[in-house]
């Protein structure tokens, strides 16, 4: 095949856009000698790509009625079965819709990347259903992942398991609403600012980050390689230790990956709470929008671990009131370089690129005007960043994080845990349709104080339910060492075993 080649005025305006200046006489000589490289860009279009095996047969599935998915949490639902026996046989498992998963559509919550599907499952996927796990089908999330709330999707909001017409958290929309409803015992979500947590918050399940790496990111849409983790959701803490063990380790297919430590995670639960060392971060509590029921619940809960025999003591770590704004120029810029400009995938790293995701994705240029209040406003600030300061918040930020993840460790050297609200408030409405913009944009953003700066050190953080406020599920986020998910999986199952949660 052949490659379709640059015109005069393409080239022009590439020039242009360079800062150079030539004559069309210049430009034309390049053109000429350009002939011999598009050659080889021939040769490689004509050369079959390499995606993985898919495995497991399966329908395309169908979008459910309204009368079967009164949370608009389900974009498509199927029955994907895996291999007999295995240690997920008989778990049921939604995908947050930024998984690549064969034959099934996928949106990633955005109009124009509707119509698309994929020809590859993602690692993850591959995996579960090797263990013996059912895919339902894909969750509903948020407009390209760029929301912590459950209003920006295309299709309509996601609703509040416990209350319809309250968010039910985001990015992982779908995946918190229908894991907390008991709809499925299981759901992958990803997590670039808190969107595994956030959603396991607002919505009453069980939420794990896990450290960076440690699960490969292959197969699902990046938004910014050095934020982007995915990881378990599920209804009690033994399934989600369970669904780290199948889904972790490496694939050789993802650079996020770095020799990743995996364990035997479900071996730390019944092991209680007594002799642990729990530091609660008191600059996790009392932020300007924090709830009073909220932050009384976490300290309860924190009381609750004294009870069962752990060290419970209150420490300081000052940087952490900085720790989202450090978070903010990586994933503003990243994302718009990456996600947006870069359609998905950028360049500079070795792994799987999905290139049909690629092509679908670059669409957006055309239909710009369709996308989310809360991912407009992302690039707006990106792109400005990059192109009027140079990209040096993007790198500034990166290096200070060296300083917030040393903080973090020095903190975790003295105890084994970080306690503090996952978020500072419960559940709050979903913006109307005719919201104003400035209410759109507080409820994509407002939640992640505590949850962004664990994405950018990458340490494991996980959310669990530890009461009700008001009637809507408050959540307590605990925080290890890096590949340390054993030690925040058995505080976990402890505070779990104690008592139901939705008594507190």
């Amino acid at each position: 095949m052949t490659v379709r080649r640059p015109t005069l005025d393409q080239m022009r305006d590439i020039v242009r856009s360079f800062g150079m200046s030539m004559n069309d006489g210049e430009i034309q000589s390049f053109l000429d000698l350009m002939e011999p490289t598009l050659a080889a860009y021939d040769r490689v279009d004509a050369l079959r790509d390499s995606p993985p095996t898919v495995k497991y047969p399966r329908t395309p599935g169908y979008r459910p009625a309204d009368s079967e998915n009164p949370m608009n949490a389900w974009y498509i639902k199927c029955e994907i079965r895996g291999a007999p026996g295995g240690r997920l046989d008989g778990k049921t498992v939604a995908l947050k819709d930024n998984v690549c998963l064969a034959g099934v559509p996928m949106m990633n919550g955005a109009s124009t990347l509707e119509g698309y599907t994929p020809e590859v499952d993602a690692t993850v996927v591959t995996r579960m259903l090797d263990a013996g796990a059912t895919v339902m089908g894909k969750a509903h999330c948020e407009y390209f992942c760029l929301s912590g709330g459950s209003h920006t999707n295309a299709s309509g909001p996601v609703h509040n398991p416990w209350k319809i017409g309250h968010t039910a958290g985001g990015s992982s929309s779908g995946s918190g609403a229908l894991v907390g409803a008991g709809e499925v015992d299981m759901a992958i979500g990803g997590d670039q600012g808190g969107s595994i947590r956030m959603p396991a918050s607002f919505s009453g399940c069980y939420g794990m980050k896990p450290t960076w790496g440690l699960v490969p990111y292959t197969g699902v849409m990046p938004i910014e390689p050095t934020i982007d983790h995915t990881g378990p959701m599920t209804g009690n803490v033994s399934d989600n230790a369970l669904l780290l063990e199948v889904i972790a380790g490496e694939d050789g297919l993802d650079p996020r990956q770095y020799k990743p430590r995996v364990d035997e995670y479900t071996k730390a639960l019944g092991r209680g709470a007594g002799g642990m060392r729990i530091g609660v971060v008191r600059e996790g509590f009392g932020w300007d929008n924090s709830e009073p029921g909220v932050d009384a619940k976490v300290r309860a809960a924190a009381e609750r671990f004294r009870a069962m025999g752990a060290t419970v003591d209150d420490i300081s770590i000052p940087m952490h009131l900085d720790g989202a704004a450090i978070w903010t120029p990586v994933a503003l810029e990243g994302a718009t370089d990456t996600m947006m400009k870069g359609n998905g995938f950028g360049t500079g790293w070795k792994g799987l690129y999905v290139t049909s995701l690629l092509d679908a994705h670059a669409n957006w240029r055309s239909r710009a005007d369709e996308l989310s209040h809360s991912l407009k406003i992302t690039m707006m600030i990106g792109e400005y960043m990059l192109k009027h300061h140079r990209g040096h918040y993007f790198a500034k930020s990166q290096n200070l994080a060296r300083q917030l993840t040393a903080a973090y460790d020095d903190a975790l050297g003295r105890c084994d845990l970080l306690l503090m609200p996952t978020l500072p408030m419960v559940a709050p409405p979903i913006p109307g349709p005719d919201a104003p913009l400035a209410l759109y944009i507080q409820r994509a953003f407002e939640m992640i104080a505590n949850t962004a700066p664990f994405d950018i050190t990458g340490h494991p953080s996980m959310s669990i339910p530890c009461g009700l406020s008001d009637g809507l599920p408050v959540g307590l986020m605990l925080t290890g060492k890096h590949y340390d998910e054993a030690t925040v999986y058995r505080a976990a199952h402890a505070f779990e075993q104690d008592e139901d949660w939705r008594t507190l």
